[in-house]
């Protein structure tokens, strides 16, 4: 599998490049860049299948980098120390990161799926939806990306009326009826949808406020939705959801 890696660090690049030598010997380094210009240069040269990217590269981004290229024909994993907005936009896209310092098993498990994605020859879909939210305020952001076993789906937020965890799983409950089981945890989505109306009632659920029909005093307080479910709310959680359900 060829592969370049783009990091502003060198210590950083000789970091990745001896874990990956030593964990992921089928992973040939055929060139390493520290800014867009160079990166450019080298995917164009070597044609790599695939790529790990910083997210930040001195006074640009490896999103720049991204949006100077045509068709992306690699996968992508992305590298970073620290980035809120960064992070958000690839976890929305459903892509593999990598926080600094690199976790070795968390390294094993994004060159799998890369390998994997390769290997089966998909269109790199999650990175034309990565621009594409790249190019709107995120704030205006409609969908989001859900990795399942067999597909990236793509769903209207609107349409999600909860989620609920399923040990390190999550479940989206969708207007119509449909349920999508997701392999990450509920904490990982609870932070990306807040800001989009969505309150965290209790450790295993995540409401969308649209579908609130009314509040229930029983057991403590639990939440009625407009298609008959009840949610249950915590008593760590009470106050924060009746400030959300005012409006506050």
């Amino acid at each position: 599998m060829r592969a370049i890696i783009v990091d502003d660090e060198l210590s950083n690049r000789e970091n990745l490049q001896h874990l990956l030598q030593t964990y992921a010997p089928d992973v040939q380094i055929c060139a390493a860049a520290e800014d867009v210009a160079g990166a450019l240069k080298a995917i164009n040269l070597h044609r790599p299948e695939l790529v790990f990217l910083d997210i930040q590269l001195h006074a640009q981004s490896g999103f720049d980098l991204l949006k100077q290229l045509g068709d992306i024909s690699f996968e992508i994993i992305f590298v970073t120390a620290y980035n809120q907005y960064g992070i958000q936009a690839v976890k929305f896209a459903a892509l593999d990161y990598l926080l600094k310092p690199i976790d070795i098993d968390e390294l094993n498990v994004a060159v799998n799926k890369a390998r994997n994605a390769i290997s089966q020859k998909r269109n790199n879909d999650r990175l034309n939806y990565l621009l594409d939210y790249l190019k709107e305020d995120k704030k205006a952001i409609a969908r989001i990306a859900l990795p399942m076993f067999s597909e990236t789906r793509y769903v209207n937020i609107p349409d999600i009326i909860r989620c609920e965890a399923d040990n390190t799983y999550t479940k989206f409950m969708l207007t119509g009826g449909e349920e999508i089981l997701v392999s990450k945890t509920l904490k990982e989505y609870a932070d990306l949808l807040t800001q989009h109306r969505f309150i965290r009632t209790h450790q295993s659920h995540l409401v969308n406020i649209a579908y609130v029909k009314s509040w229930l005093r029983e057991d403590g307080g639990s939440l009625l939705l407009t298609n008959g479910t009840k949610v249950p709310v915590s008593k760590l959680n009470r106050e924060k959801v009746k400030d959300a359900l005012a409006g506050n």
